[in-house]
């Protein structure tokens, strides 16, 4: 008996695509601690964008506040990233981040 190859059923998301909602939202609102990196599989990346977070913060503390801005340079990375994927349809967002793996933007 041939096996049969299971088509996926109309409307059905594609595998990866219950990820979307969950990394952008953690990426909008928790972006600076990179989260939204650690939800997608992107560990390196997760430990880069938390290490320049609690680092800013630390600059911040150490120069009495002047080196506040810097927090906002992985809180605006994780922001835009978060509205990325939400924009992106399932299908895009699939083929991207779960299939060819992009790690930034």
């Amino acid at each position: 008996m041939p096996m049969q190859q299971q088509m996926p059923q109309y409307g059905a998301k594609p595998a990866g695509a219950d990820k979307k909602i969950l990394a952008g939202i953690l990426g909008i609102v928790l972006g600076g601690l990179g989260i939204h990196k650690f939800v997608l599989g992107y560990n390196q990346e997760g430990v880069i964008l938390i290490g320049t977070y609690l680092v800013s913060i630390v600059i911040a503390m150490v120069t009495c506040g002047i080196g506040a801005p810097l927090i906002f340079i992985p809180t605006v990375i994780g922001i835009i990233e978060g509205i990325i994927y939400l924009t992106k349809s399932d299908e895009e967002f699939v083929q991207t981040y779960i299939v060819n793996k992009k790690p930034w933007f």
